[in-house]
């Protein structure tokens, strides 16, 4: 019996975390959008991952897969995603933002926010890198609008890395800067310690 309520207790406290992190998620992602510009065809740094990587990183991967769902469908939904069609809303906000929850895979270990972020973010930006590739080949502009610099793109695989790569990389770092200044007062909960069964 007692395993019963330890186990509801759980799934309820696993949802309401869940709940709670997503609108913080959601928040940051708005203060992001107000701090860092949208690239040209989507895409921008955005502070909102790290709630999702953190509540995959203490619930594990199934949770966290949903967790990134759920923010995938609200970033498209509330912050007027930019999808070339329905390919492109499959991959660039279902399936990159619930490939997120893979930084649930070092669930449980003391240090493994950091290589869970690492992980999370890597998925994301290679669905988002196949999506550049394969739908957006048609409009590969020659330049890159904002990036002049870097010269002309005549490959697809060079334009989705770079564009790509030109807002997940730092969302990457700011991810990890992030837990890292909240490791050492919140190693516990990063841990979920207060969660294990």
């Amino acid at each position: 019996m007692a395993n019963n309520v330890t186990k509801s207790h759980l799934r309820v406290r696993a949802l309401t975390e869940g709940a709670i992190l997503l609108a913080a998620a959601f928040v940051l992602n708005i203060l992001s959008g107000m701090i860092f510009a949208s690239l040209p065809q989507g895409g921008s740094i955005s502070l909102g991952m790290f709630p999702v990587l953190l509540y995959a990183h203490r619930w594990g991967v199934g949770q966290g897969l949903l967790m990134g769902l759920a923010y995938g469908v609200l970033d498209m939904l509330y912050d007027g995603g930019y999808a070339w069609g329905w390919q492109s809303i499959l991959l660039d906000f279902l399936v990159a933002y619930t490939a997120l929850g893979l930084g649930g895979l070092f669930k449980g270990k003391d240090w493994g926010i950091f290589p869970g972020i690492v992980v999370g973010c890597l998925a994301r930006f290679l669905v988002h890198h196949i999506s550049g590739i394969t739908l957006y080949r048609i409009v590969v502009p020659t330049v890159v609008e904002g990036l002049e610099s870097l010269g002309a793109f005549s490959s697809p695989h060079l334009y989705s890395l770079v564009y790509n790569g030109a807002y997940m990389l730092p969302t990457t770092i700011i991810a990890l800067v992030i837990a890292g200044a909240l490791f050492v007062p919140m190693r516990k909960f990063f841990a979920g310690s207060d969660i294990q069964k």
